[in-house]
C-alpha cells in the first residue's frame, strides 16, 4: 500500500493505543495485513522492469511519502498538541518498507535485509489497476477518519 495508508493507520493505532509495547506490534501487524489486500503502490511494476527505479523513487519522495506526513498531521495533529505516539505510529507503520528500501534501490541482497524483503514479498498483494488498487487505501484512510 501507499505510505499514505500505512502511516495514517500506524498513527492511529498507537494513537488509541497508549502503550508502545502493545501498540508497535499492531502497527507492524497492520502494515503486512494491509499489504496482503490488493493494491496499487508506486512501487508497481519494479519487479516486472515496468517501472525504473528512479521513477518509483521520486514518485515515494515526492509525492507519496510527504503526502502521508501531510495526512496523518492533518488527521491527528492540527490544533492539538504534538502528540508522539502519532509520529512513532506513523514511522513504525512504514518500517518494513524503510527496510525494504535497500533491496529494491541498492540491490542489497545480504541478512536481514533479503530475509524481511523475502517475508515482506511473500505477504504483498497488488494489483495494476490503479482505480481498484487506490480504492481499498481510500478506504482505508476514511476509516481512520471516521474513527478517530
Amino acid at each position: 500500500m501507499l505510505s499514505i495508508a500505512h502511516g495514517a493507520t500506524g498513527a492511529f493505532i498507537a494513537s488509541k493505543i497508549p502503550n508502545p509495547l502493545i501498540s508497535i506490534p499492531l502497527v507492524l501487524l497492520s502494515h503486512y495485513i494491509e499489504d496482503r489486500i490488493p493494491h496499487w503502490d508506486v512501487g508497481q511494476g519494479l519487479t516486472a522492469k515496468k517501472k525504473s527505479r528512479k521513477a518509483a523513487f521520486l514518485q515515494e519522495l515526492f509525492f507519496d511519502f510527504p503526502l502521508s506526513i501531510i495526512i496523518v498531521y492533518f488527521i491527528f495533529q492540527a490544533g492539538h498538541p504534538f502528540d508522539w505516539r502519532v509520529w512513532m505510529g506513523w514511522f513504525v507503520g512504514l518500517t518494513p518498507d524503510f527496510l525494504e528500501f535497500p533491496y529494491l534501490f541498492m540491490d542489497a541482497r545480504f541478512f536481514p535485509i533479503k530475509q524481511l524483503a523475502a517475508f515482506h514479498g511473500l505477504v504483498h498483494r497488488s494489483t495494476p489497476h490503479k482505480l481498484w488498487g487506490l480504492l481499498p487505501q481510500l478506504l482505508v484512510i476514511l476509516l481512520v477518519i471516521l474513527l478517530k
